[in-house]
């Protein structure tokens, strides 16, 4: 019986494995970080996620090649978590965002697990030669995604005020207390997709990938905005629920936002072709960011349950 009848279902028995032992050492890493992922949606279940997106985003990396862009993508979540849920006030806020950036910075210890976890990344990508040349990308990226998150909870917070939980939110006066569609889009950095993405491309990245970073940067940009969407169609009763601000509560029609999102992948794959040749593993990537996540949020999320 010839060996190549089975070579697909071999090539997923391998990816896996790669996603079986990424998710153990997630669940390692998690628990150096005193608490960091104790809340109740951080179960085994969002570990074995997080590390599915992992290999089958770089299927042929080895389970050390992902510690970044998996480690990256788990600080992301945490931090999420602290300014979305626990964060009661603008000032705790702005304190995770200065606190996150001194310590990237080097300007003050790290003083917390979130902020000991970020320096422990920026560390492991400080050990590759290519961050000398990336770092301030990295950093600008980090400052972009943080700063949208900030952005974000007051949107949120300026919902609440207004005492308007469901779409068309607008404050005393009928003044519009949240963005527009455009403005939602252009604020898609919170998802951290696109941090997450310049953290594998460093540590990973073979010469012609990094040189190539502001183009993938840019590619990348128009894939974060398509799961930015994608992710708000599939948890929009969650939103509802957490309290947070959904593209669905911007008075933006489901069909209206999947039309955006077919622009978005159409412009993606466009930006991709010229490329393909360069750096083809970068390419494959951000289109499994695109597919992979287009079928994971058609049946499950990747937190769990409040």
């Amino acid at each position: 019986m010839s060996a190549e009848r089975f070579a697909a279902a071999s090539d997923m028995g391998r990816i896996a494995a790669l996603a079986a032992a990424a998710g153990r050492d997630l669940r390692r890493c998690a628990e150096s970080y005193d608490g960091l992922f104790g809340g109740k949606p951080f179960d085994p279940g969002f570990f074995g996620s997080l590390s599915l997106v992992g290999a089958f985003g770089s299927p042929w990396a080895t389970v050390d090649e992902l510690r970044i862009v998996n480690r990256a993508a788990l600080w992301v979540f945490a931090v999420d978590w602290r300014i979305d849920v626990t964060a009661t006030s603008a000032q705790d806020v702005d304190l995770i965002v200065g606190d996150c950036l001194t310590a990237v910075d080097g300007t003050t210890e790290p003083a917390t697990p979130l902020t000991r976890f970020l320096v422990d990344i920026r560390d492991e990508l400080a050990s590759v030669s290519a961050f000398g040349t990336a770092r301030p990308m990295w950093r600008a990226q980090l400052e972009r995604m943080l700063t949208a998150m900030a952005r974000e909870w007051r949107w949120n917070d300026a919902r609440e005020s207004a005492g308007d939980k469901e779409e068309g939110a607008s404050g005393p006066g009928g003044g519009r207390v949240l963005p527009d569609l455009e403005e939602y889009l252009a604020n898609a950095d919170g998802t951290g997709s696109s941090f997450v993405n310049v953290s594998h491309w460093i540590f990973t990245g073979d010469p012609r990938t990094v040189g190539l970073l502001d183009e993938l940067m840019v590619v990348g940009a128009e894939v974060q905005r398509y799961l930015r969407l994608l992710n708000d169609l599939a948890t929009y009763r969650r939103d509802v629920g957490w309290g947070d601000v959904n593209v669905l509560m911007l008075g933006v029609g489901r069909t209206e936002v999947s039309e955006r999102m077919s622009v978005l992948a159409d412009r993606a794959g466009e930006l991709l072709e010229p490329l393909r040749d360069a750096c083809p593993r970068a390419v494959a990537y951000l289109e499994c960011q695109v597919g992979f996540n287009t079928g994971f949020y058609g049946g499950a999320d990747y937190w769990g349950e409040m």
